[in-house]
């Protein structure tokens, strides 16, 4: 169920804003101990031989990252400059380095950095990763990302089954393996077979693990290869518009087990890299309504913040769920402006009419002056958002154990 800000003591934090400030309330607000607490829960549930790693994209922010080293086994890394976060929490902590369109100087860094493994996205990757691996006398280790031929379409977003940018296709694969067991410097270690994203059905995830496998034990068998992971990718949902539906995390595990008790592939452990599923729930956007106005019959809340901080109901064209925090401040001598059981649209402090983060949201009192607060904002918010279109302020980030939720860090 979803927790409100009296639960985590966000009001608290709301209060000693408005106490102490004349700024409208803007800030991202992360509850470390949920983080930790839902990681844990994760990692410990996960059946024997598979390892879960945090894909760093949902959420890149130092403290996210130093409250989940010791908890999961690694991260994912889609940039090096992700690399270079994760170096700057651990120097050791097993990364995954992925993404299409690996530059030179970026394969040749994340090797000195001693990247785990890299995600091979075509034959010309192979080839260049080898190339920067032999000028620095090193072997690197590398998994096929595999665009399967297989229709996945229950999903929210989808990177196979269809052309996309995404992995070596299927027909492809025998002539991969076969250049990647020639190339001096690499050594061919599994597979990584990332299909879909923000699946809520855990039914569905546990059959696609079964695709996986099949699809590894096959390959394993007709080319004689010795493999130590599949790489299943993450894609556990979360819904920001059915607030009672959620992945069924141990309906999923429940079936892993299964899945793997029927497909066993001796000496390969399975490896997972969750980012939205781990981190969304932690995190929450609060943001002040300045504004109310009407036109042509619809009614408007104009925030102190907008796409520009949150871009994401923007960009998945959702209403984003939020709840009302009630503030009595007022400082003018002019009546406070109100609605009452209406309507309204919730948009930004941008001008352009898509800095919109809500629309028509029954609302039974709201005014100038509350604080909306936005949840699940912990995953593909702050970082995926136009930060300085129209040069506003950027909001606040307070990081906060929520049994001390009136000392944020």
């Amino acid at each position: 169920m979803l927790q409100t800000a009296a639960d985590h003591g966000i009001l608290s934090f709301i209060a000693q804003w408005k106490r102490e400030r004349q700024e409208p309330v803007s800030a991202f607000i992360y509850d470390m101990r949920q983080l930790r607490e839902h990681a844990a829960r994760c990692v410990r549930e996960l059946p024997a031989d598979c390892r879960l790693f945090y894909a760093m994209k949902a959420n890149p922010a130092r403290p996210i990252l130093e409250c989940l080293a010791p908890i999961v086994h690694g991260f994912e890394a889609a940039s090096i400059g992700e690399v270079r976060r994760i170096r700057e929490v651990s120097a050791d902590k097993p990364i995954i380095f992925g993404g299409p369109g690996k530059k030179d100087a970026e394969i040749q860094e994340a090797l000195e950095l001693g990247v785990m493994l890299l995600h091979a996205e075509s034959l010309l990757e192979l080839r260049r990763i080898s190339h920067r691996a032999a000028a620095l006398g090193v072997t690197a280790r590398v998994l096929l990302r595999v665009n399967l031929r297989a229709s996945f379409p229950e999903a929210t977003l989808v990177m196979a089954g269809k052309p996309t940018q995404f992995g070596i296709d299927e027909v492809d694969i025998p002539e991969a393996i076969a250049l990647a067991r020639s190339l001096p410097h690499l050594s061919l270690e599994g597979f990584h077979l990332h299909s879909i994203s923000n699946n809520l059905d855990a039914s569905l995830h546990a059959r696609l693990i079964a695709v996986y496998r099949d699809r590894v034990q096959q390959w394993q068998e007709r080319f004689g290869l010795t493999l130590r992971y599949l790489n299943a990718g993450g894609g556990f949902g979360i819904s920001y518009t059915d607030l009672n539906r959620v992945f069924d995390w141990p309906g999923f595990v429940s079936g892993l087990g299964r899945e793997i008790a029927a497909r066993p592939l001796p000496g390969i452990e399975m490896l997972f890299e969750p980012g939205r599923y781990l981190a969304a729930a932690c995190g929450y956007y609060a943001t002040e309504v300045t504004d109310l106005k009407c036109n042509h019959g619809q009614h408007y809340a104009i925030l102190r913040g907008g796409s520009h901080h949150f871009r994401l109901p923007g960009a998945w064209q959702h209403s984003h769920p939020f709840e009302i925090v009630p503030v009595e401040r007022w400082d003018y001598p002019f009546p406070r402006p109100e609605v009452r059981d209406v309507t309204v649209v919730v948009a930004g402090e941008l001008c352009t009419p898509k800095d919109v983060l809500a629309r028509d949201v029954a609302v039974k009192r709201l005014r100038v002056g509350d604080v909306l607060l936005f949840h699940y904002a912990g995953a593909y918010g702050w970082t995926i958002s136009a930060h300085d279109f129209l040069s506003h302020a950027h909001p606040e980030h307070k990081y906060m154990d929520m049994e001390d939720a009136g000392n944020p860090r």
